[in-house]
């Protein structure tokens, strides 16, 4: 059962990447990468990793998504659909890319992957916690009112124009 979830993640992960990439309208592109995002937290929670499928859910759905849409909602006339999707630098792109994925490839299948088995003690997370919440506590709580209030600033500027 597991491996049929974490092959219907892996797919369902591929498929929003390759949406993200292909699709024409930038704010689609935007919510397929948030789909993206949950899958690779799905299967961080499938290697028994909650706390990266929380950071990832947290940092990357939760602020970089939010800054990309964000960003497009606010430059709403940038992308224009009558313009060409690809420019002349496409073919080469593309060729390097399938060069890149055959070496990873060949890389990866040819390495004898070391396997260990031990567990976590539960303390490590727990002091991992509060490592992350004792002495940053202040400069976290300081850099979020300071991104909301330049998200604020950003969408009253926005408004002004029209």
């Amino acid at each position: 059962m597991q491996q049929i979830i974490f092959i219907l993640l892996a797919f369902g992960t591929l498929g929003a990447a390759v949406m993200v990439v292909t699709s024409q309208n930038l704010m689609r592109s935007a919510l397929w990468l948030i789909l993206a995002f949950f899958g690779i937290a799905g299967i961080f929670v499938m290697l028994d990793a909650e706390f990266l499928a929380v950071a990832q859910i947290l940092i990357y759905v939760g602020a970089i998504a939010m800054l990309i849409i964000f960003a497009v909602m606010l430059t709403r006339g940038l992308m224009d659909p009558k313009q060409p999707r690809f420019n002349e630098q496409w073919g080469v792109v593309g060729g390097f890319a399938a060069l890149l994925f055959v070496v990873l490839a060949f890389l990866v299948t040819r390495n004898a992957w070391p396997v260990a088995v031990r567990a976590v003690p539960p303390d490590t997370i727990t002091q991992l916690g509060r490592d992350f919440v004792g002495p940053y506590v202040i400069p976290f709580e300081v850099a979020s009112v300071l991104l909301v209030v330049a998200m604020i600033g950003a969408i009253i500027v926005a408004r002004e124009r029209e």
